[in-house]
């Protein structure tokens, strides 16, 4: 089964959070520096983001904090939109 090994701190800065990839004593915000953007400071204004790609951003982070492949959170996703209820509880119950 394939896993991301990368560098972990490129993808909470990415996602601007703590994505809680490594356990370990110090919290990732003394090691990483969430305001510099992956490759450097390019611009200093961003880019507003439209709909869909804030819907984009939240399921990479989904998939980056529980560490599932995009495949397998696909089948995740179809498991809990045939469950009743709303589909986003099931799905993170499901990834839980």
């Amino acid at each position: 089964m394939a896993r991301y090994t990368g560098p972990t701190c490129k993808l909470a800065r990415r996602e601007g959070t703590d994505l809680f990839l490594k356990s370990g004593a110090k919290p990732l915000e003394s090691k990483c520096k969430f305001q510099v953007p992956p490759g450097g400071v390019k611009s200093e204004r961003r880019q507003r983001l439209s709909d869909y790609g804030l819907q984009l951003r939240e399921k990479q982070k989904l998939r980056r904090m529980y560490g599932v492949l995009e495949r397998q959170f696909r089948g995740y996703y179809q498991l809990a939109a045939r469950r009743s209820g709303a589909t986003g509880e099931q799905l993170l119950k499901l990834l839980d």
